[in-house]
C-alpha cells in the first residue's frame, strides 16, 4: 500500500487509460474511412476518366486544352504523347496529350 494513492484508484486508473487507447484506435479509423471516401476515391475516379479519355482521342475530334485552345485533332504522334491540333485553317499546334481536358461534340468550333 502506498501512502499516496490507494490499491483501488490505481487499478480503475490503469483501466481508464485502456479505454483511451481503444478510442484512439476507433477515432483513427474513422478518419481514415473519411479520408479515403472524401479525398481519395474522388481523385482516383477522376485519373481513371482523364485517362480513358486520353486513350479514347482519335483524330477529327475537337477538344478543348487545359490553356484553353479549341482545335480539332490533326495528327496523333507514334509514340501516342503529343498530339497536333488544328486551331483554324493556318494554325497548328502540337500539344501534350495530357494536356487535353475535354473532348467536346461534333460541330462545336462551328458554333463558336
Amino acid at each position: 500500500m502506498s501512502l499516496f494513492i490507494s490499491n483501488a484508484q490505481a487499478s480503475t486508473g490503469a483501466a481508464a487509460a485502456g479505454g483511451g487507447t481503444m478510442q484512439m484506435l476507433i477515432m483513427l479509423a474513422i478518419f481514415g474511412l473519411v479520408f479515403y471516401f472524401l479525398i481519395y476515391r474522388p481523385q482516383a475516379n477522376r485519373v481513371k476518366e482523364h485517362k480513358s479519355l486520353m486513350s479514347a482521342m482519335a483524330k477529327g475530334d475537337e477538344v478543348l486544352t487545359q490553356g484553353g485552345l479549341v482545335g480539332k485533332i490533326v495528327k496523333i504522334s507514334e509514340d501516342k504523347d503529343f498530339i497536333v491540333i488544328s486551331l483554324n485553317e493556318q494554325a497548328e499546334v502540337t500539344v501534350q496529350k495530357s494536356s487535353v481536358s475535354a473532348v467536346l461534340p461534333k460541330g462545336t468550333m462551328k458554333s463558336l
